[in-house]
């Protein structure tokens, strides 16, 4: 399945100056759409996030549940692997760790599952200690779907297929597995610092 790349131009911005981007990346002053299928429909009245799998106890929210929990204002650079980087956005979101808040992980891995069926592998250790957020707004506005509204994954120091758009579950394991892109190539942990687009790298 091919890429999705709505409103994707390659035009190159000049950093700020002091500004170090990661190797092989190119600032943006836009936000390019970049999806593995159709945006999936989510009514708020339907959605709901899950945190299962290997874990001593199984969590799960509606969206008025999952707004009632604390958040936190974000400011950060994301990284794309088609090489664009955008920085200093802003967004809302909910950090993993309050959600995991009460809840022992008994495995070392999560596979993050969307509405649409994508999923993609992270370690646990990229998730916690205010690393990764499940984000509901960005720029002061409720996350438009085609960046992954109603909520998506947040994991800003990785690339930002590792942010899984339209997030429905954590599931816990205790061992790795590939998810969606990784299975096609991708490298399993994806830090743009030290360029792992593919694996291998």
């Amino acid at each position: 399945m091919s890429p999705i790349t709505r409103g994707f131009r390659r035009r190159h911005e000049e950093p700020p100056a002091g500004t170090k981007l990661p190797p092989g990346q190119y600032l943006t002053a836009g936000f390019p759409v970049l999806s593995a299928g159709p945006t999936p429909n989510v009514p708020l009245d339907q959605w709901r996030l899950s945190v299962s799998g290997a874990v001593d106890g199984e969590r799960s929210w509606s969206w008025d549940e999952f707004r009632a929990l604390p958040s936190e204002s974000i400011t950060v650079d994301i990284h794309c692997v088609t090489s664009w980087s955008k920085l200093g956005t802003g967004w809302e979101g909910v950090s993993v760790d309050t959600l995991l808040d009460g809840v022992e992980p008994l495995g070392a891995y999560v596979m993050v599952h969307s509405y649409g069926g994508y999923t993609t592998n992270l370690p646990i250790e990229d998730l916690i200690d205010g690393k990764a957020w499940v984000a509901y707004a960005y720029d002061g506005a409720p996350l438009e779907p085609e960046h992954g509204g109603p909520a998506r994954l947040l994991v800003p120091h990785l690339y930002l297929w590792k942010s899984a758009k339209w997030v429905r579950e954590l599931v816990f394991m205790d061992e790795d597995e590939p998810g969606f892109w990784e299975s096609l190539g991708y490298h399993d942990r994806g830090d743009p610092w030290r360029e792992q687009r593919y694996q291998g790298d």
